[in-house]
């Protein structure tokens, strides 16, 4: 990496105090060349910023690291100015005529991890920190950066260099006094233990990705029944149109609400009902879509009808609940018999009785399911997929270790790259260390 590097390290826009940053072999010599000698490392230092030309920028801190020990783990320094544009501006020309260039979006991060300051579950960790909004979603962001899923991708990693050791002693050196006969037996129970761990892993009904992107709650029921209103009640604002014409709401509309500490997706949805036209029957069929894919429904019953749309109260699960709405208009919903033994709530979505009740009750289950876990959770899409590639291969290969230990341990091997895909680290020399070691082969 001969290139030296530099970026705005704090938000853009006028602020009391911007931060500037550069990172490469150049870092002492550029800083030196626009502040003048350099302070102890780590120290923070008030200094006059100047142009090649020896004109004043600005007057700021400015702390220098020494490599190793910085974010990058190359020679790095921070300009602490005042925070205008202008300011920030004049210190960026400085440094590019002084020999840095501006780095590409996520470079300083791409060369902390190419230098070993952290694998790429902690990069992942420390972008989703960055992008946090809720107290959920910063504790598993703080969580991951930390090392939560390294630890449990690298203890999966040296099960599975252990497992190798034994098939690959077999395979490779089976006329070795020193490695016991039937090796690839003694990989058995070791392989069955992983195959559960990996299992319970990826059954945690997507806990990590729902922190991160949101918990889907879908409003669902018969036209008019209120679904709207209880969205906007919800939502604290006017997010859907609400009129007394059925059928108004035709797409999903969306609102993101912060419940339980965590990031909920509140969707409005169609009416169920039998379509008068083309776009209605759309409308009410991603309705359908969303309360299938949706982690809580909420059937909205207008109690204030003679009939109701049952088509809603169909739709729902173990875990889901049905809303009676209107009920200041109508306070008996005792006609409406229907065969959910779930929770149940009588509010107002237009008048906001009850509507507290129900949204504690939401608060409480979406804390409750995405809470703290003994278990890190599996937080992007990448990781589900990798590991899932992972049992698949382990599955594979407890199939065929009673009668091809090669072949068992050729998936052995898939399922080790894969899962070192997600830390970033492939090193097929583990392997052989752990057979030389541990079986004395070829003393």
């Amino acid at each position: 990496m001969p290139d030296t590097i530099y970026a705005l390290a704090s938000a853009p826009g006028r602020a009391g105090v911007a931060v500037m940053r550069v990172s490469g072999p150049e870092a002492g010599r550029i800083a030196s060349d626009i502040s003048g000698p350099l302070p102890p490392a780590r120290v923070a230092s008030l200094r006059a910023f100047k142009s090649a030309s020896g004109e004043v920028i600005d007057q700021g801190l400015l702390i220098w690291f020494e490599g190793p020990r910085s974010f990058t783990a190359e020679d790095s320094a921070e300009f602490h100015i005042h925070g205008g544009p202008a300011v920030v501006a004049a210190l960026a020309d400085a440094l590019g005529v002084a020999g840095a260039r501006a780095a590409e979006a996520g470079e300083f991060t791409r060369r902390a991890f190419s230098n070993g300051k952290f694998d790429l579950t902690e990069a992942e960790g420390l972008a989703d920190l960055i992008d946090a909004e809720t107290e959920g979603q910063r504790a598993q962001a703080l969580a991951q950066l930390t090392g939560s899923l390294k630890d449990v991708y690298s203890s999966w990693r040296d099960d599975l260099i252990a497992i190798l050791a034994a098939l690959e002693g077999e395979i490779d050196f089976p006329d070795e006094d020193d490695v016991p006969d039937q090796l690839s037996e003694a990989a058995g129970q070791p392989l069955k233990a992983l195959i559960a761990s990996v299992r319970e892993h990826l059954d945690d009904g997507h806990r990590g990705e729902r922190v991160r992107e949101g918990f889907v709650v879908a409003l669902i029921g018969a036209p008019n029944a209120g679904k709207s209103s209880l969205l906007n009640r919800l939502a604290r604002r006017e997010a859907a149109i609400v009129t007394d014409i059925p059928g108004t709401t035709r797409d999903i509309v969306e609102v993101r609400l912060v419940l339980g500490g965590f990031p909920v997706i509140l969707a409005d949805t169609a009416g169920l009902r039998e379509a008068a036209d083309a776009v209605e029957a759309e409308g009410v069929r991603r309705a359908l879509a969303r309360a299938e894919d949706a982690d809580l429904r909420l059937a909205v019953v207008d109690v204030s009808r003679e009939t109701q749309n049952g088509a809603a109260i169909s739709k729902l699960r173990a875990g889901d609940a049905v809303i009676f709405n209107k009920m200041d208009i109508e306070p008996d919903r005792s006609r409406f018999n229907h065969n959910f033994e779930g929770e149940s709530f009588e509010v107002s979505a237009l008048k906001g009785g009850g509507v507290d009740r129900l949204e504690a009750w939401l608060s409480e289950q979406v804390a409750e399911r995405l809470g703290n876990r003994e278990a890190p959770a599996i937080s992007r899409a990448r990781h589900r997929e990798g590991v899932t590639r992972a049992l698949d291969h382990l599955n594979a290969a407890q199939d065929r270790l009673g009668v091809a230990p090669e072949l068992a341990s050729a998936e052995i091997h898939l399922a080790l790259r894969s899962i070192e895909s997600l830390t970033g680290r492939i090193d097929v020399e583990d392997v052989l260390d752990r057979v030389f070691s541990q079986f004395c082969i070829g003393k």
